[in-house]
């Protein structure tokens, strides 16, 4: 019984001491179908979205546009001090258009994406383990720059000037 107690008790300190810090790790997910689309809820990664035909939004909308200079040169300057951490949602029109944009980003700029934890949500926008709550998620998709476990900055849906690129930038620059 002392045994129990002793578990619980370390158990309740670690999660009431956990922090907004990124959940790196190996996908896990569910998937929810409802009558429109597949919603992927949970740690993903950018291969699973990729190469499910569920969400060929991803790769066509990789195709468009061009990378900001500005961000391209942030990220591979200060690649070094930072993660982040981003929340989607595969059922939603603006992750669909930014998501891709983002992650050419990524690409381009030679970012490590495993300094990348993705988390899908649902329709009501909650992820497991209640970490929209944690992250403070209100719309998706919503992109938080880290830095030694804390949040520096934030872009959501299309930001303040519709550049989610250049937004991104000006954050890790601060850095």
């Amino acid at each position: 019984m002392k045994y129990f107690f002793t578990t619980a008790i370390i158990v309740l300190f670690l999660s009431a001491c956990s922090s907004s810090k990124p959940i790196a790790g190996k996908p896990n997910y569910e998937v929810i179908k409802d009558s429109e689309t597949k919603i992927l809820r949970g740690t993903l990664n950018r291969s699973i979205i990729e190469n499910d035909t569920s969400f060929h939004w991803f790769t066509d909308n990789m195709r468009y546009g061009s990378v900001d200079e500005y961000a391209l040169s942030a990220f591979k300057q200060k690649a070094d001090q930072f993660s982040i951490v981003v929340f989607g949602g595969t059922w939603c029109h603006d992750t669909q258009n930014l998501l891709p944009k983002f992650y050419r980003l990524i690409e381009k700029s030679g970012f490590p994406e495993n300094k990348i934890t993705l988390i899908g949500v649902d329709r009501a926008k909650t992820a497991p383990n209640d970490l929209h709550t944690k992250w403070k998620i209100t719309n998706v998709p919503t992109f938080i720059i880290v830095k030694n476990g804390r949040e520096v900055g934030r872009v959501v849906e299309y930001g303040k000037t519709g550049n989610i690129e250049k937004e991104l930038g000006e954050i890790v620059m601060t850095l």
